[in-house]
Order: structure tokens, then sequence, then C-alpha cells
């Protein structure tokens, strides 16, 4: 029986977040016993955070094919967005983020459930997309993000 497209799209998500990692093995070995995996920043992204009290709302300023996966726990009161890895400066004004170094280690659940709290807000779906770094330091902006539309007559 062949798999559902969301079905591929969250095994799509999970092996190339595992695929982040320098040990795939032990994320899905993790995923597999309900457990969050650990994947260090830096290759592939790194890894803004905020509080998600005062960032959730925020997210739907960006539109799709701006934002890559965003990670939050609520508990916590933490959201996270994977980022470039050159992303940094870049954010470094926006006081509401905290752009985390390379080789920082957020700890994943896989990308179709919750685990130990944390849930994919924006899941991972293979393609290796992040968030804009410029659309998410707009999205904080005092008018938010917005994109330019044709004047009308």
């Amino acid at each position: 029986m062949a798999l559902s497209k969301f079905a591929q799209r969250y095994e799509a998500g999970d092996a190339w977040l595992a695929d982040c990692s320098a040990h795939p093995d032990l994320v899905r070995a993790a995923w597999a016993k309900e457990t969050l995996a650990p994947i260090a920043s830096g290759e592939r992204w790194l890894v803004a955070e905020a509080r998600l009290a005062t960032a959730y709302l925020l997210i739907g300023r960006i539109r799709d094919e701006h934002r890559g996966p965003i990670l939050a726990d609520p508990e916590a009161d933490k959201l996270w967005w994977l980022i470039p890895p050159d992303a940094a400066e870049e954010l470094a004004d926006v006081r509401q983020l905290a752009v985390q170094p390379a080789g920082w280690t957020l700890l994943c659940p896989p990308t179709r459930w919750l685990v130990g709290g944390r849930m994919w807000i924006t899941y991972p779906d293979g393609s290796g997309q992040l968030t804009d770094p410029a659309v998410l330091a707009a999205a904080f902006g005092p008018g938010g993000y917005r994109l330019h539309t044709e004047a009308t007559p």
C-alpha cells in the first residue's frame, strides 16, 4: 500500500532532520524510543530562539515560502526557528530573538508527533527550507513583515 502524501512528507522531514545530525542512527533510535533526539546546530542550520508567548502570533506574518521548520515547547515557553547558518549577524539586532551559536544542541521530536511536550509548528518537510532571516527580523518589527502588493487604481 502506498504512503499518503502527508506520510511521505513526514518521512522526508524525519530523514532530513536525522541527516542534519553527525549521528543520524542515534537520532532515529531516540525517536523509536519516543524520546527527544539531540541535534547540534551549525553545519546545516542555526537556531533562533524566542519566548513562545511573544512569538507565536508572529508565525502568521511569515508566508510559507519564507518559513522553515519551527519547533515549540509550550511548557518551557520557547519557540525555535531553524535559520541559515550565516544568519546570526542579520538577526543580531532583534532583541526578542537569541541566535544560538553553532554546536548548540536542539532536542527534537520527530516531525509527526509530540514528544516531551515539544512539537513542530511548521515541520521539516525534507526540502531543507529554512526561515528567511530578513523576513523573520521584519516579522518582529512594529508593523510586521508585509509582502509588497501591486498598486490598485
